[in-house]
């Protein structure tokens, strides 16, 4: 299910959500970043959100805003964290918005591509 995929192998909208996912990571100080890319490829990036009454990790909260946004698809999420995997709960929600085969971009602090998985 998992598939290592080399920097030079990525399409630059893929570059991009995982860029954009960096820099939420970066500018707000959190464990996550993430981006979500919907149907007419508007971007939505977040992080992870802490709070004594929420918790959503970074992917769960950028595809809360695409919905929020009214977007009705999704064709990729990006997520850079220190993490090896992507968590089943952040991959049902793209999954519920971008159907099982979307796929779902792993990129570490650096904003090396470590896996790419698909959301189902």
């Amino acid at each position: 299910m998992t598939q290592s995929t080399g920097p030079d192998d990525l399409a630059p909208e893929d570059r991009k959500i995982i860029t954009l996912a960096r820099s939420a990571r970066a500018r707000n100080g959190v464990p996550e970043g993430a981006a979500v890319r919907d149907e007419t490829g508007r971007t939505y990036v977040a992080g992870t959100v802490s709070l004594e009454s929420l918790s959503l990790s970074a992917l769960r909260t950028a595809v809360a805003m695409a919905v929020a946004s009214g977007a009705k698809s999704l064709e990729a999420a990006a997520v850079v964290s220190a993490e090896d995997t992507v968590p089943d709960a952040d991959r049902a929600a793209v999954r519920d918005l971008g159907g099982p085969s979307a796929p779902v971009l792993l990129a570490g602090p650096d904003g090396s591509l470590k896996s790419t998985v698909a959301a189902g």
